[in-house]
């Protein structure tokens, strides 16, 4: 199948949130002013992507998350500055979408409370699996996604070594995602 072309959707001319459910959390690279527990709805994290560019390759490739339909998830929302606008969207469609597994979108979303801060619905800007895409796993069994974890090393580093870093992030962040869980404690003692 070949790839879709996406368009690189144009910055708004005002501040914007981008919303981050695996490496985002913990490695954004990009200039943000601010930065919140957050929630979107109408998606969930799931390892359903084939990697061949980061953390595997087409001869043997990893697995890594995507937001693939239905539930919730929680994870890191960014608030970009609009001056920084067009250059951080360019920086994020050339990171996420090298193999176009993705498809840009401005999603519903909230804001956690804190202390300071009641919790807050806004629009977020962030990627969901393409489920039309050669590298879109599906829902995997276990003994499959453990498989793809280990096997899994490309230009960005282990498979194993990125689910483990965003399940920790997640903890952090008082998240539990039971699934990810289960399957990176199953790839970590194979």
């Amino acid at each position: 199948m070949a790839k879709p072309e996406r368009e690189l959707i144009a910055a708004p001319d005002h501040d914007f949130w981008v919303f981050g459910y695996g490496s985002l959390m913990w490695r954004p690279n990009f200039p943000h002013a601010e930065q919140r527990p957050a929630r979107i709805w109408g998606y969930h994290r799931a390892p359903c992507i084939y990697s061949v560019e980061y953390r595997g390759t087409y001869e043997r490739p990893g697995l890594v998350l995507g937001l693939d339909r239905g539930g919730c998830c929680h994870g890191m929302a960014f608030r970009v500055r609009a001056v920084d606008g067009p250059g951080v969207m360019g920086y994020l469609y050339e990171r996420e979408m090298v193999t176009r597994v993705y498809r840009p979108r401005w999603l519903k979303g909230e804001l956690a409370a804190d202390s300071q801060r009641p919790a807050r619905r806004l629009t977020v800007y962030t990627f969901v699996a393409d489920p039309d895409h050669d590298q879109y796993t599906g829902r995997l069994d276990d003994a499959d996604a453990v498989q793809l974890i280990l096997q899994g090393c490309g230009k960005a580093g282990e498979c194993l070594e990125y689910l483990e870093n965003t399940l920790c992030h997640l903890r952090e962040l008082g998240i539990e995602d039971r699934a990810l869980a289960r399957i990176v404690e199953k790839a970590a003692e194979a």
